[in-house]
């Protein structure tokens, strides 16, 4: 399995403002889609291209262009939203797909309460959208649904990650490549990432 760790300056500036816990609502979840938006280029370096003519204003051009492939984005609800408007800007033609899954806060177990995807998933390169892989339940689990739907191709995109998740991925589905900002050191008690950020759906949607 491969697991790739995003250094680029930008994007570890930004994993520190969220990180900081005087860090609002209204610039958390702003900074969660800019971030989203830059890990979107190594997400996407293998994507096919094909070769076309276009017209500039002097010129025909031999010029390069996306060719055709299927993309969809499948957040984690209710966290994985957060980062699906900052994929969408670049890749506005991509389908979506939601999955509701939430950690059950005793058994630390991923709990389904809905699914839904395109009819055509299986055509698709799919990119599961969760900020934070603790436990690695629940992405275990989104990618068990992408796979049994028939989907062939899938990423992982996730700000935080913890070794626990990463090994769970690798364990479960090693096929899976897993793109993260940051791999912390642990999880406390209650499963949460430390140093972390604190609960990603929370502060994005300032219910906590």
């Amino acid at each position: 399995m491969a697991v790739t760790v995003l250094t680029h300056p930008l994007i570890q500036h930004k994993l520190t403002i969220l990180r900081d816990i005087d860090t609002g609502v209204k610039i958390f979840r702003e900074v969660v889609g800019e971030i989203s938006m830059l890990m979107c280029y190594e997400a996407m370096r293998d994507l096919p291209l094909e070769e076309i003519k276009v017209m500039t204003p002097v010129a025909e051009a031999n010029s390069m262009a996306l060719a055709g492939k299927k993309l969809a984005l499948v957040p984690i609800l209710r966290a994985g939203l957060g980062m699906v408007d900052g994929i969408l800007s670049l890749i506005p033609s991509a389908k979506v797909a939601h999955i509701g899954l939430y950690r059950d806060p005793e058994t630390l177990q991923p709990v389904e309460y809905y699914c839904k995807m395109p009819p055509d998933i299986a055509d698709r390169d799919c990119f599961i959208l969760d900020p934070m892989l603790a436990t690695g339940g629940t992405a275990a689990e989104a990618a068990r649904f992408l796979k049994d739907a028939g989907a062939r191709s899938i990423k992982l995109l996730t700000i935080l990650s913890a070794p626990p998740g990463v090994d769970k991925m690798e364990s479960s589905h090693p096929d899976v490549e897993i793109i993260t900002c940051a791999v912390d050191g642990h999880l406390n008690n209650h499963g949460y990432i430390v140093p972390g950020l604190g609960d990603a759906g929370d502060r994005i949607f300032g219910t906590k």
